[in-house]
């Protein structure tokens, strides 16, 4: 049999392909609730030099499985330059973790009227030192590469024609130079 657009498909493949969807949206369910009634998580501490200046951090937190993922996501939403992680602490409670923290440095917040937006102007040696104050054990990355910041930075500063022969480059045009 043909369907409206005459291809031939029977309709049991038709059948048994919504089934599989249908299956693999109520999996997708299932383990969203899952995540979000277990409080186990990581909580983060990024930085976004070219797009908020040095000194300010954001202290955030995920259940994903993979925290990076996260991250990936938080570089890819409307900021021009990616964020550096500084910290990942694995939690039994990142909620509660994140209040702490959030809570602690509230003073320090950018955003004083919406607290969705978890922004804090602060040193990273504070946040360290608060941390192991509380017996929490983190590993810091106390520098922020910013890499694509801080190459852009340098492009700014080349001449047009110095600029072309670097996009020649790493577009893989070596051999033309």
């Amino acid at each position: 049999k043909e369907d409206e657009n005459g291809r031939g498909r029977p309709k049991g493949q038709i059948a048994e392909l919504n089934q599989r969807l249908a299956e693999a949206e109520a999996a997708k369910q299932r383990a969203l609730s899952m995540a979000e009634q277990t409080r186990r998580g990581t909580v983060y501490i990024i930085s976004n030099v070219g797009s908020f200046g040095e000194g300010v951090f954001k202290i955030g937190m995920t259940r994903r499985f993979e925290p990076e993922d996260r991250i990936k996501e938080l570089s890819d939403a409307s900021v021009p330059f990616e964020f550096d992680v500084h910290a990942m602490v694995s939690s039994e409670d990142a909620p509660a973790l994140e209040n702490l923290l959030q809570t602690e440095f509230d003073d320090l917040r950018i955003n004083k009227v919406n607290f969705r937006k978890e922004f804090f102007r602060l040193s990273l040696e504070r946040l360290r030192s608060f941390l192991t104050a509380k017996g929490i054990e983190a590993s810091f990355t106390m520098i922020a590469e910013a890499h694509e910041y801080r190459e852009s930075q340098a492009l700014g500063k080349m001449t047009p024609a110095e600029r072309e022969k670097y996009h020649l480059r790493r577009a893989g045009g070596d051999d033309a130079l």
